[in-house]
């Protein structure tokens, strides 16, 4: 069978959709979408297939220390007004069919409170579901912070713990720098604003010291 002969037949399935309600549509185009993103030579890429979640289903991560100050959240609110969503949410799923986000959270917000946006996109979030094979903590906190970092500002305090966090759960500091996108220095700072003892813990001084 060819290309042209496939693309006709799902074609004359497709039109079929048109006969549902919008939410059903969606939910049956969803679904069509995850199948294609299973044969696409691309499934490894995230991007390859982003699915229209219902907010309810979309919840906020607790540890993203990026912020966005009043005039560029109002100029995201008019790219998204005026362009349409161009960049899905970023997001883990969980086994309770909810998910959380990765990068995102000011899309996230855009859509759930300005009223016009939320009524276009018929309350659902458009959602690009990170690979399950870094779905772990602190595979998620690193995610954010790479995905964020060139963009607007983080809080200082929280990265710090985040970092902290992150040794904590077993990374030692050339994988943190690594993940994170730090040199050692920058890594070290962070540590040392949650106190010199935790900062330290793990650092061999000098004998001349003694």
């Amino acid at each position: 069978m060819s290309t042209q002969d496939i693309v006709a037949q799902a074609k004359a399935l497709f039109a079929e959709l048109d006969a549902l309600p919008d939410d059903a549509r969606m939910d049956a185009v969803n679904e069509i979408r995850l199948a294609l993103h299973e044969h696409s030579p691309m499934r490894s890429e995230p991007v390859d297939c982003v699915i229209w979640v219902r907010q309810d289903a979309v919840h906020a991560n607790d540890y993203n220390p990026n912020s966005v100050a009043p005039p560029e959240m109002r100029l995201l609110q008019l790219s998204i007004q005026a362009d349409g969503y161009t960049q899905p949410i970023v997001a883990m799923s969980e086994e309770d069919g909810r998910y959380e986000i990765v990068d995102g959270f000011h899309r996230n917000r855009v859509g759930r409170e300005v009223g016009a946006v939320r009524k276009r996109v018929k309350g659902r979030l458009p959602i690009a579901v990170i690979n399950a094979g870094r779905t772990s903590r602190e595979d998620r906190m690193a995610a954010t912070i790479r995905h964020n970092r060139a963009r607007g500002k983080h809080s200082v305090d929280t990265m710090a713990d985040i970092v902290v966090d992150l040794h904590r759960r077993g990374w030692d500091q050339e994988k943190i720098g690594k993940e994170l996108g730090m040199d050692a220095d920058e890594v070290l700072r962070l540590r040392q604003t949650t106190g010199l003892a935790a900062a330290f813990a793990d650092r061999e001084f000098s004998k001349a010291w003694e």
